[in-house]
């Protein structure tokens, strides 16, 4: 399934690891030498903490720890996350292909896998995050775009609506792992838009050997071929037509 105006203005793929006991933030520093020409921009990744006691005395404690190094492509478009938690990539608008995104992830894993060597693989996921625009000239009912919108109560007013958020949690049986639905209306680009996030989250938890990399990306590969489905069934043909 492809558009030539494709709505995506995020893909995701996400592998949570289990890294050798004693690792240091530091060997991520590693990797940059590698892709340092493709990935010049290095930056540390800090992870916060807030905790609030009430007792036995008033007490807030916020913590920071460096938790790995983010690098940026020259044009910002890719970027690589490799962190005590895991390995993250993400592609930002345009998209190309999933044959792209998902062979740069795979040469990237590989050095992540090489030189951080995690034990197992703990949870592996695909999103997608898209953004619809609608010219606001043409919107009558949300329902004209999307096959699934929150239901106003018929005594309110219908037309009104000027924010809303609705997440839906949809286990996938067939394939052991669930589904996460964001939909939400996000600021437009310009006044004559109604812009709204559909975003998609797929993942399992289970572990994999590190070695298992065929599993994990066959895994993957079926992700994202359910992120297709649950797209084509989430929109009508009123949205297919703005981005063919």
């Amino acid at each position: 399934m492809h558009f030539s105006k494709a709505p995506i203005t995020e893909a995701i793929i996400d592998l949570k690891v289990a890294l050798p006991e004693g690792f240091s933030v530091e060997k991520f520093l590693d990797i940059h030498p590698h892709i340092n020409n493709r990935f010049p921009t290095k930056e540390p990744i800090i992870a916060g903490s807030f905790v609030l006691q009430a007792s036995p005395t008033f007490k807030v404690d916020a913590s920071q720890q460096h938790n790995g190094y983010l690098f940026r492509s020259q044009d910002q478009k890719k970027i690589f996350q490799a962190s005590l938690n895991g390995f993250t990539f993400n592609r930002l608008a345009p998209y190309e292909s999933w044959e792209e995104f998902r062979d740069d992830a795979k040469y990237l894993w590989q050095l992540y896998k090489d030189i951080c060597k995690p034990k197992v693989v703990t949870r592996a996921a695909v999103r997608y995050i898209n953004q619809l625009n609608i010219p606001t000239k043409e919107l009558g009912d949300l329902k004209d775009y999307l096959n699934t919108v929150p239901e106003v109560a018929p005594t309110l007013p219908q037309k009104l609506l000027s924010s809303f958020f609705m997440q839906m949690h949809i286990p996938q049986q067939d394939l052991n792992c669930n589904l996460i639905i964001n939909e939400a209306l996000t600021p437009p680009i310009t006044p004559e838009f109604v812009s709204i996030i559909l975003d998609f989250d797929l993942f399992r938890e289970q572990i994999w050997q590190s070695d298992d990399d065929d599993d994990v990306w066959h895994f993957l590969e079926a992700l994202r071929h359910r992120k297709n489905e649950v797209f084509k069934a989430s929109i009508t043909e009123k949205t297919r037509r703005l981005i063919e």
